[in-house]
């Protein structure tokens, strides 16, 4: 123990070095690397995936060669899922020995099973998918004895590095289902880097930047949602305009955690972010590169990866909702959402990505007026916004600068296409159904996921509802299964337009949601 904590020591030492011994900067930066929610909610393309790791792909809107277009896509997909960005987090070997660091029973359970069953439980434990070309879900490989390959959430190299990507946030399952671009609902960031400090402690290794910084910054409360904007925050305050590392002040930084949008959205907003405060382009998909080993060239270098990455994100479409739809009822429910919902969310159904575009309205409405947990919108500074403008993410200063809002009056109601499938709901991820959403004074306290399934009747996550979380029970991954919506940042409150319907029309209505 005196070993490892010496090594603990010379990591911290080794770490301060790099940074020029600036405390705030160390914290900030110990946690790069961490992916920046930067969509509003969204999904993948319908279909099934190719069997080379390529998800389906939808049309592009940018116009030009329409087989120009896919490559870029392909391009970008392949980019994400094989180049590390940043050093890497961890090994194979210490991935592998994780189990060890497990409460009991899951400890005795896991030293009887093969290596393969292992591995299929640390993806279970920590939200992890199999890639789209290995796709036996976690559950089943744990049953089946499989290995469940390498996951989608992290780059991992012939020497057996592991690095996180940005589908760690962005690329989880839609009930069960392996989709890139759909939110993780399921990913314990928090869980897994403790575990991961465990583990090295134990076999003397030095930690990585994630297992120092979470010993400062909380990476997330509740499995499912991080604390990404701080780290976003954080990591601009210690850059210039041109992106070159400079000495600053620690920033006063407001820790709480946000539900990942899903990534389907993207080719109709825009704008990015809940607040909508950045226009969108492809520099600004670059902000979560932001480590002390990335230099100002960095960015120019990879420019053009990252116009391709664009060009991904711009082809996710959501899946086609799997199970019986009442026409007559959605049909009803159509005419209910044209009249009271397509004010803010844009109307569906339409031939072409041009139409679709222009249906979508970017409306923002007033932070008083829509009434949900209002921390995200206050924890982002006009400062903050006012740093991204002036810096190259933005082409400040160059004949195409973006227009950045500094200081946005509250949230953007989002794009609804693939809403079914990308529970829970709210940029906190406070309400688990589009049911609850639609039915304010029922939405549950204290809740948790209970199942993979889908619940049809409330088309969202199965769950229970509880009286408190249960702080007694031993193992901490089981603990932060459970969504508090009485912490702070975590409110369920809010959005109570559907207050004006009858429950006839909330059920029409809800049919309706399905065919988005």
């Amino acid at each position: 123990m005196l070993w490892s904590s010496r090594r603990f020591g010379e990591s911290l030492s080794s770490a301060y070095a790099r940074i020029g011994r600036s405390p705030g900067l160390f914290i900030v930066l110990a946690l790069a690397g961490f992916c920046i929610a930067w969509s509003g909610n969204t999904l993948a393309t319908a279909g099934t995936p190719s069997s080379d790791d390529s998800p389906p792909v939808g049309d592009l809107v940018e116009g030009g060669d329409e087989n120009e277009d896919e490559d870029a896509a392909s391009r970008g997909y392949e980019f994400l899922m094989n180049r590390a960005l940043l050093p890497s987090d961890f090994d194979q070997r210490v991935f592998d020995e994780l189990w060890r660091s497990w409460p009991e029973p899951l400890r005795s359970q896991a030293a009887k099973v093969s290596i393969g069953e292992r591995r299929a439980m640390a993806f279970e434990r920590y939200g992890l998918t199999p890639r789209v070309d290995e796709s036996t879900p976690a559950p089943l490989a744990t049953e089946r004895g499989d290995d469940p390959g390498k996951p989608l959430q992290y780059v991992v190299d012939e020497h057996g590095n592991w690095t996180m990507n940005c589908f760690s946030c962005h690329g989880g399952s839609v009930y069960g289902r392996p989709y890139p671009g759909a939110p993780n609902n399921r990913f314990a960031l928090q869980t897994l880097t403790e575990e991961v400090r465990s583990t090295k402690f134990r076999l003397g290794l030095p930690l990585g930047r994630m297992e120092l910084g979470s010993l400062v910054i909380p990476l997330g409360t509740t499995h499912g949602t991080t604390n990404a904007v701080v780290f976003g925050m954080g990591l601009m305050n210690y850059r210039d305009d041109q992106l070159n590392l400079v000495q600053r002040a620690p920033a006063s930084l407001t820790h709480h955690d946000m539900d990942a949008p899903p990534w389907w959205h993207f080719y109709r907003r825009p704008y990015i972010y809940i607040d909508g405060f950045a226009e969108k382009g492809h520099r600004g998909l670059m902000q979560f590169t932001l480590v002390p080993e990335n230099d100002a060239s960095f960015y120019r270098q990879y420019e053009d990866a990252f116009r391709d990455v664009y060009a991904y994100l711009s082809s996710v479409r959501p899946p086609k909702y799997p199970h019986a739809i009442d026409p007559d009822l959605a049909e009803q429910g159509q005419h209910l959402f044209e009249t009271t919902c397509a004010e803010c969310h844009g109307t569906y159904g339409h031939d072409s990505d041009e139409e679709s575009i222009a249906a979508y309205p970017n409306r923002m409405v007033p932070i008083d007026e829509i009434g949900t947990d209002p921390v995200r919108h206050s924890a982002l500074t006009v400062a903050g916004r006012e740093h991204y403008a002036r810096s190259w993410f933005a082409n400040a200063g160059e004949p195409d600068e973006q227009t950045t809002i500094t200081d946005p009056a509250g949230y953007v109601a989002p794009p609804l296409d693939g809403v079914w499938a990308s529970a829970p709901y709210f940029h906190n991820g406070s309400v688990p159904t589009l049911w609850h959403v639609l039915n304010q004074s029922q939405r549950p306290t204290v809740w948790r996921r209970v199942s993979d399934s889908i619940d049809e009747s409330k088309v969202g996550l199965t769950i229970e509802s509880v009286k408190r979380v249960p702080l007694e029970e031993p193992d901490v991954a089981l603990r932060r299964s459970y969504f508090d919506t009485r912490r702070f940042g975590k409110s369920a409150s809010g959005h109570d337009y559907p207050d004006s319907l009858d429950e006839q029309e909330k059920i029409a209505l809800l049919e309706y949601l399905k065919t988005l």
